[in-house]
């Protein structure tokens, strides 16, 4: 059986693949195949049921909690720390609420966190989240939600962070951010769902185990991060609770949902539903 795995192009994600990508691991007679993307277009992909394995953004499940199931590891959660708001100079929450961003797309969490953040729908524009910094830095926007590795190399461009969304929400909540999960596809069957969700993990768990390995390969998705911020990178979003999301990473899942479909944020009721 083929089973295709999408995930976004940038270290974390790429780190966690490289235990499938090397043959390290026993692989069950499956074959994988990457489909590496941007995570607004993996998102889109999701809606269509396209992958049978699949990184997306966790404010996308619920748009196809029908079709998929969340695995119970893969997921990127931060504490304290998140998508950030840059601006070439220093800017408050009032002056943000009243100010086009630019956001990495609208089925990201980052940009539903954001709108939680400064209370409501806020004036925005869509870019590839890899065109959002220079598009800031070179004046054509006054303000962007980063994601992905622009969390550590905003300031190399002269921008100044103005909210952080992941310092927010643990104010808010108490909890972790979750970002990205992982999620398999219903229909490939339980059996099938079992399998690969065990080759996943141990793909997580051997890139941890062979860390300098992993990261030589998931450094070329890091779009000119060096070997310290890519380590850290990787650091930020690849720890105990991508292994397993545990009540701690559940429970953030539940409470980030339940504030985004109590603010009307999506079309039928909420339902989280994890992968044995």
């Amino acid at each position: 059986m083929i089973v295709r795995v999408g995930f976004s192009a940038d270290p974390d994600d790429a780190f966690m693949y490289w235990g499938i990508a090397s043959g390290t691991v026993d692989r069950r007679g499956y074959e994988f195949e990457p489909e590496i993307n941007d995570i607004q277009t993996l998102n889109e992909w999701a809606r269509e049921g396209r992958l049978e394995v699949t990184a997306m953004s966790a404010a996308t499940y619920p748009l196809v909690q029908d079709r998929y199931l969340i695995l119970p590891h893969g997921a990127s959660l931060g504490t304290g720390y998140g998508p950030v708001v840059v601006a070439r100079e220093p800017m408050p929450l009032e002056e943000l609420r009243e100010t086009e961003i630019v956001v990495p797309g609208s089925l990201t969490t980052a940009y539903l966190v954001l709108r939680m953040a400064l209370g409501g729908d806020v004036p925005v524009r869509q870019l590839p989240f890899d065109r959002i910094l220079p598009e800031v830095a070179e004046g054509r926007a006054k303000a962007g939600l980063l994601i992905h590795e622009g969390q550590l190399t905003y300031r190399d461009h002269g921008l100044v962070k103005c909210l952080d969304l992941g310092e927010w929400w643990l104010l808010e909540t108490g909890l972790p951010l979750p970002l990205g999960l992982n999620a398999i596809r219903r229909d490939i069957g339980p059996d099938a769902i079992a399998d690969v969700s065990a080759v996943l993990r141990e793909s997580i768990d051997a890139a941890l185990e062979h860390r300098d390995d992993a990261l030589t390969y998931a450094l070329g998705f890091g779009r000119g991060l060096d070997d310290e911020r890519g380590d850290e990178f990787v650091g930020m979003y690849v720890n105990e609770l991508t292994q397993d999301f545990g009540e701690e990473g559940r429970a953030a899942v539940e409470e980030l949902l339940r504030r985004a479909e109590a603010v009307g944020a999506f079309p039928a009721p909420v339902r989280v539903e994890f992968a044995p």
